[in-house]
């Protein structure tokens, strides 16, 4: 038995990127939700997402999590995912339920499965030093732990636009405990909490798929239940999918973070992952320090393009270019 044969990521794509909008904006005035942008030209946010999990997990157990008001992109922007691991969110309800459904269909097709979940919509400078962390975390989960993991980037900076995880002391395989969170401290804060040893919040989670559930569970007890319920009746009628639909109209909005990890740092560990050039892309300052730091590079983005797969529907690059020309003043 390898490593990989139990190992599934869910890259969570539904989300509309509301923070970035004035740089999302398309030409007939439509928003592009970011995952379905590049940051400089080339493949979108996403299929770079699709690519990070392929070094963890094989094709077939790589699930994308899109929404369905936004099949205009996605049915055109999922290369090489099955038809079967395309699940489609009738309705936003927050992170929480965005990765309670796909976990429930993982789980109703491997019940040993360890799941990984992936954000669509960041940028990486330095694939391999975070494709090395997931290794490390999916390794320490083959071992049978029931904690959860989450994978703390080393900061670059004391950004106030980001959220901080806290580390208690002491260490168990290179797995820290949490002690809390700490989201968009202002500078001097962040600044503190990082000579504490606080690390970025890459909204990164890995864990053996029936610890995650059981932790749903315990804090939504009844949402769990009507959602089983939901997912076996289609599952059971592939043909009629439509249980999980008509639950979405009454299912609350919960946050991952806020409703279902806060509250339960004693079964979190923290995974440090070296300075990789990460970025949540969550702002337009956010991403203009990005384009600072790693400026194109033609002969990678040549390998982007011609390496086929999901071009952007947006170049966030020469958006950011075009709105700063546009509010310079005019001498």
């Amino acid at each position: 038995m390898t490593i990989l044969e139990h190992t599934w990521v869910i890259v969570l794509a539904g989300g509309e990127g509301r923070r970035l909008q004035t740089l999302t904006i398309n030409e007939a005035g439509v928003p592009v939700p970011k995952q379905y942008c590049s940051l400089q030209g080339g493949r979108s946010l996403l299929h770079d997402a699709l690519e990070r999990a392929r070094a963890v997990a094989s094709p077939e157990h790589i699930c994308a999590v899109v929404a369905g008001q936004h099949r205009r992109w996605w049915i055109r922007g999922l290369p090489g995912v099955v038809n079967a691991n395309i699940i489609v969110q009738p309705e936003n309800r927050g992170t929480a339920i965005g990765a309670l459904l796909p976990l429930l269909h993982i789980l109703a097709r491997d019940p040993h499965a360890r799941v990984v979940l992936l954000p669509s919509d960041h940028h990486v400078h330095d694939e391999p030093v975070l494709a090395a962390s997931l290794e490390r975390g999916i390794a320490a989960l083959a071992g049978g732990r029931s904690d959860i993991l989450l994978l703390g980037v080393s900061p670059d900076d004391a950004d106030p636009e980001l959220g901080y995880i806290v580390p208690g002391a002491g260490a168990e395989g290179g797995l820290k405990p949490v002690i809390r969170f700490v989201e968009k401290p202002d500078v001097a804060s962040a600044r503190r909490l990082i000579e504490a040893g606080a690390l970025w919040n890459a909204f990164i989670v890995m864990a053996n798929a029936q610890a995650l559930l059981e932790l749903f569970a315990r804090k939504y007890p009844q949402t769990v239940a009507d959602m089983q319920k939901a997912v076996g009746r289609d599952v059971e009628f592939p043909d009629k999918p439509d249980a999980a639909e008509v639950l979405y109209r009454t299912l609350p909005t919960l946050d991952f973070s806020r409703h279902l990890l806060e509250g339960d740092e004693s079964v979190l560990r923290l995974l440090a992952v070296e300075h990789c050039g990460w970025s949540d892309l969550g702002t337009p300052t956010r991403v203009a320090r990005t384009l600072e730091r790693w400026p194109p590079e033609p002969a990678a983005r040549y390998r982007l393009e011609s390496a086929g797969g999901a071009p952007g529907f947006l170049n966030l690059a020469r958006q950011h270019a075009r709105l700063s020309a546009a509010a310079e003043p005019l001498h």
